[in-house]
């Protein structure tokens, strides 16, 4: 009997393993097609949270980490990752860090950490500089057709993206 028991209870563990496995998986995808993850790291491992007390782009440091909505953000300081920790919403980039003028486009471009702006208390990122200067062109549109369209694509992969593009997306400033 006990050798029956120890097969069930195998059996069980085996079984309950593979469910929380299998749960966690579309977790995963669901926070990388969400986020805009380079090497692990949000904003390329990037401090954002240092865009609003410096000014400016630091590295985040591996000693000071914090996970929010399934990806990691790295900090240049303890003090600065508590104050991720407290309010994740204030400091994290909008549209996942994905480039803010790619998701008016209706794409999920790479958001570089050194083409940043602050707008009303929220944190941009752009593909590179020279797009960042066509988004500073219309800031309020581009943003109005992010808003717009960020809810239809941050569930969808670029690659899904760019074959066919789900219905409602806008391209540009609205």
């Amino acid at each position: 009997m006990s050798t029956m028991n120890n097969i069930l209870r195998r059996t069980f563990l085996f079984v309950a393993l593979a469910a929380v496995a299998a749960a966690a998986l579309p977790q995963a995808v669901l926070a990388a097609q969400e986020n805009n993850v380079v090497n692990g790291y949000a904003v390329h491992g990037y401090d954002v949270v240092a865009y609003f007390s410096e000014g400016k782009p630091v590295s985040g440091k591996d000693d000071f980490t914090a996970q929010h909505g399934g990806v990691t953000y790295r900090f240049a300081s303890a003090a600065n990752r508590d104050a991720f920790a407290a309010d994740p919403a204030r400091y994290a980039p909008q549209y996942g860090g994905f480039c803010a003028f790619g998701t008016a486009m209706g794409r999920k471009f790479d958001g570089d950490p050194t083409a940043w702006a602050i707008v009303d208390g929220k944190l941009y990122l752009n593909l590179n500089k020279d797009v960042q200067a066509k988004w500073k062109e219309n800031v309020p549109g581009f943003i109005k057709g992010a808003e717009n369209n960020w809810p239809l694509i941050r569930h969808v992969a670029d690659a899904e993206l760019e074959a066919s593009p789900p219905a409602g997306v806008t391209l540009g400033a609205q």
